[in-house]
């Protein structure tokens, strides 16, 4: 039976609607926003899976062209791999409702989003986000708090639900924001420079209109929801817990707060093992994987006791202290930009390397073909944290953490006007332990500066924690990936000096109200102040040079009507240009012509073939021409590529001549002087005249 809800957010109608299509998932909704559409589907396996430690949760957003109506490029003209938005889509998906299931419920569960309709105005990000919750909602699968997700921006300083993509060109913030009734639990934006203030007041807006949304979820749920599953929550072995507890409660106190990492896994590892052998069973592995399970609990319980109780980390550091941070610049030689930074036991090698506007990435989306002229890729090799894995394409979280360092990073470049250069940052995690992101933001804020990019002002990142036990609370600053894993909250701020860049929060509780986050930006502002000041100490602004490996890149502006002439039939000429000079030649539609060499000569000489190919005749200038074709009443002389004129035989000479060839044959340079371009462009030249200039002259 169809059923729908409606109601007005951000001055567009909303629809949700179910029941007609997809009735074989377990939840399925038709999301309507103006003329955006989206079906999302949620559907999980009837039995657990066991043997998982994790919650086997799956969001996959994917994109089809159709919606757009577009044809997808390539051989096989059909969607492949899914493009970089559509995995920052599904993370975006999957963050909010992952802390939201049921205790104990742990069945197989894929969301899926398939955007079926596009505007080209509104993005359909925020409708899988929203969809991925309503599917949920009124499914059998126990979610049993449904969240809204909303987009605000910034115009003029007055704050805006949902921005088209033309009002997003104009803001100063690019925010998505999901939160149940009660709090928000999700935050991924970008801002230029935005204060701690302005932060929390674009958060209070967003979270007003997700409230609406949380409503419009509960009415849907009452007209067409399921009866919700029970989860099988976990039996406590409470004989087992006790005697776990005895045996390995203060040598893992002992374990957990020793400094090194490695060191510390190393130790807990032993103690794990050495309660499995004296408790477990070797013939028994549900018994030993339930000795695990209670060791990580311990775990847990004792270092957030610490930090509650005691403000005390497990590295020693107090609630709001930093870790030492080092580095240094031009970490490698024949790079274009290179840093090292290296924070604790966290440490990000940070190369930058400059092109041309050939270099610029292409972006194939619903909305349109852009050019990308700033790139940010991260990398996690295995051995940064002393494992062996297989090494494959970058995953999910590599290109979420690589996304957010780009965002941080992005406002402060300058722009293409300023300084016409394509950037690539490549960050390569060689150690981590915890917010090995934003060391990438600091690493390539150093790098940009060594490579002589003339930023805005350096960028530097922080990531924040927080411990909530009851009515306590302790918020953290410069998590490691303990506190990460056992905290409640990942909260990472970048930004300036002046304000924030880039922000991404994820909650593991209910929510995190107001007070909670203004209190949490304002420890992480601190922090981030202190960072800015060490890394001002390794540098502090730009170079003036760049460095000597990097392309040179010098503009100049031809007439529209002689890109032909530069370009050549079939790209010819242009290639011609490349091949003899070594320089990169990039024309835009509007005539600006990019040249890029680290070779000033070579720079120069492919500017004199361009000048000369695109140089118009003009009046009474002399030039030295080729004699191209011979007639009985003149000869036609080349003076320009592809621009010839004719000298009449009464001005080959200063005196009469019987025949042309008496004194010109095809081949022969001459100097010739333009009379006259009438209104055909076609031109009398007069070799007579350049000869009479030339004597006068002497």
């Amino acid at each position: 039976m169809h059923q729908s809800v409606e109601m007005e957010l951000g001055g567009k109608k909303l629809i949700i609607e179910t029941g007609e299509l997809a009735k074989q998932a377990n939840g399925a909704v038709l999301i309507s926003y103006n003329e955006t559409v989206a079906l999302v589907t949620a559907v999980a396996s009837k039995e657990p899976v066991k043997g998982k430690d994790f919650f086997p949760l799956m969001c996959e957003y994917r994109e089809k062209t159709y919606a757009a109506g577009k044809i997808p490029g390539g051989f096989f003209k059909r969607e492949g791999r899914p493009s970089e938005k559509e995995i920052l889509t599904s993370r975006l998906m999957d963050r909010p409702i992952r802390p939201l299931f049921e205790d104990g419920f742990a069945n197989d569960t894929q969301v899926i989003c398939y955007p079926l309709s596009h505007d080209k105005e509104n993005d359909p990000d925020i409708l899988g986000i929203l969809g991925a919750s309503a599917a949920l909602i009124i499914s059998d699968i126990p979610f049993l708090n449904p969240i809204g997700a909303v987009r605000v921006g910034r115009v003029e300083g007055k704050f805006i639900c949902n921005p088209t993509y033309d009002q997003l060109n104009e803001s100063d913030l690019n925010l998505v924001v999901a939160g149940t009734k009660d709090a928000i639990v999700m935050v991924e934006g970008e801002a230029n420079e935005l204060s701690e203030h302005e932060m929390v007041e674009a958060l209070m807006f967003g979270h007003e209109e997700i409230k609406k949304l949380v409503d419009l979820q509960n009415k849907l749920r009452e007209i067409a929801g399921k009866p919700k599953r029970v989860a099988e929550k976990p039996q406590k072995n409470e004989d087992l817990i006790e005697k776990v507890t005895r045996s390995a409660k203060e040598k893992l106190t002992d374990a957990l707060f020793i400094k090194e990492k490695i060191a510390m896994y190393d130790a807990v590892s032993a103690i794990g093992k050495e309660t499995i052998s004296e408790i477990g069973s070797e013939e028994d592995e549900g018994l030993n994987k339930e000795i695990k399970a209670i060791l990580a609990g311990l775990e847990k319980e004792i270092v957030r006791h610490h930090i509650i109780e005691k403000e005390t980390r497990s590295d020693g550091r107090g609630l709001k202290d930093i870790r030492t941070i080092s580095g240094r610049v031009k970490a490698l030689p024949r790079t274009h930009g290179s840093s090292l930074f290296t924070r604790g036991e966290t440490q990000a090698l940070v190369v930058l390397t400059l092109g041309t506007s050939s270099d610029e990435q292409i972006m194939d989306r619903l909305e349109g073909r852009t050019k990308k002229s700033f790139m940010l890729h991260y990398n996690f090799p295995p051995f940064s944290v002393g494992e062996t894995k297989f090494i494959g394409s970058p995953g999910r979280r590599e290109i979420g953490h690589g996304a957010l360092a780009e965002r941080s990073i992005s406002k402060v470049l300058p722009s293409n006007e300023e300084f016409p250069y394509t950037i690539r940052i490549v960050s390569d995690i060689l150690e981590s332990n915890g917010s090995s992101s934003m060391a990438t933001v600091c690493g390539s804020s150093l790098s940009l500066m060594d490579a002589g990019v003339p930023i805005k002002t350096p960028v530097a990142g922080i990531a924040m924690g927080l411990i909530k036990e009851g009515d306590k609370i302790a918020i953290l600053s410069d998590i490691l990936g303990q506190e990460d894993h056992l905290g409640d909250m990942d909260f990472k701020v970048a930004g300036t000096a002046e304000g924030i860049t880039g922000l991404q929060m994820d909650i593991k509780i209910d929510g995190v109200t107001k007070d909670l986050l203004e209190t949490a930006l304002q420890q992480a502002k601190e922090g981030r102040l202190f960072i800015l000041g060490k890394m001002n100490e390794i540098i502090d602004s730009s170079r003036k040079e760049l460095s000597p490996y990097a392309p040179r890149i010098i503009t100049m502006q031809i007439k529209t009507e002689r890109i032909k002439d530069v370009i050549g039939p079939g790209g010819k000429t242009i290639r011609g240009i490349i091949d003899k000079t070594g320089v990169t030649v990039d024309i835009d539609d509007k005539g600006l012509v990019s040249l890029g060499s680290p070779d000033e000569s070579r720079l120069n000489e492919a500017i004199q073939i361009i000048e000369g190919l695109t140089q118009s005749p003009e009046k009474g200038c002399i030039y030295t021409g080729i004699v191209k074709k011979i007639m009985d009443f003149g000869a036609f002389v080349e003076i320009l590529p592809g621009i010839d004129g004719l000298v009449h035989i009464s001005q080959i000479a200063p005196h009469r001549i019987d025949k042309v060839t008496d004194v010109l044959k095809e081949g022969d340079e001459v100097k010739v002087k333009v009379l006259e371009i009438d209104r055909d462009g076609k031109i009398r030249l007069s070799r007579k005249e350049a000869l009479s200039a030339e004597v006068n002259k002497k």
